[in-house]
C-alpha cells in the first residue's frame, strides 16, 4: 500500500524516448516498462516514474524542480553519465551532507547526482 500524502510517482518529459532508455540503463542501470509508443515507466530507480514525450525539456535556469540520484561513489558516476552521452553542467562541489555534481541527459533534462 503506498503511503497516504507522500509524493509517489515523477513523470519526465523526453524529446526521444529510445534514447533515454539507452541513457538511463547505460548510465544508471534502470529498466523499462513500455506502454505504448510514446510512455515508458523506469523500473529500479528509487521512485516510481514514467518518461513521456514530449518536445520540453526542464533545467534548473528555468526553475524547475533538481531530481538527484544517489550514488556511492561520484566518479564512477561522472564515468557513466559521460559513457552513455551525457553533459557534465556542474562539476563535483561540496554542500551540507556530501557532495554532488549536475548532468544533462540527451533530452536536455538536467539532473543531480550526490553522495555522503
Amino acid at each position: 500500500m503506498d503511503p497516504h500524502n507522500k509524493i509517489n510517482y515523477l513523470e519526465i518529459p523526453v524529446k526521444d524516448l529510445l534514447q533515454t532508455k539507452t541513457f538511463f540503463n547505460q548510465a544508471f542501470g534502470w529498466d523499462f516498462t513500455d506502454y505504448g509508443p510514446e510512455y515508458s515507466c523506469f523500473n529500479h530507480a528509487g521512485i516510481a516514474g514514467g518518461f513521456y514525450l514530449s518536445p520540453h525539456c526542464f533545467e534548473l535556469s528555468t526553475g524547475s524542480v533538481l531530481i538527484v540520484i544517489y550514488s556511492d561513489d561520484l566518479l564512477e558516476s561522472i564515468a557513466s553519465v559521460e559513457a552513455a552521452g551525457g553533459c557534465i553542467t556542474k562539476p563535483v562541489f561540496s554542500f551540507p551532507g556530501g557532495q554532488r555534481f549536475h548532468f544533462k541527459d540527451p533530452n536536455g533534462n538536467e539532473f543531480g547526482v550526490w553522495s555522503q
